[in-house]
């Protein structure tokens, strides 16, 4: 299984990134260790994660309150979104309705 990582995520992923050091100088960088472990994780287990609609899986992080979206096409999970579960689950919606 191949991992893909989406602009959007990617965005996603620095946001976190920037939220959590500015609580913090290092807590940053132990978000994205603990979030690119979790979507290493992918390589063995995408596809098992309960789906949104016909396309979209999700998979909750494990130390951080983050799902993390993703497709699976061709033997490649595709993350299309890390998202921040502490939203209020409307936005959430919205967002995952865009992608």
């Amino acid at each position: 299984m191949q991992i893909g990582i989406a602009r959007s995520a990617e965005t996603d992923l620095l946001e976190g990134f920037a939220f959590y050091e500015k609580q913090q100088v290092g807590i940053g960088d132990y978000f994205l260790d603990s979030l690119f472990a979790d979507i290493d994780a992918l390589t063995l287990y995408a596809g098992i994660h309960p789906q949104f609609d016909d396309r979209l899986y999700r998979m909750l992080a494990r130390r951080f309150p983050f799902a993390i979206c993703y497709e699976l096409r061709n033997d490649i999970a595709t993350i299309v979104a890390v998202l921040d579960c502490r939203q209020n689950p409307a936005s959430i919606t919205e967002r995952l309705g865009r992608l």
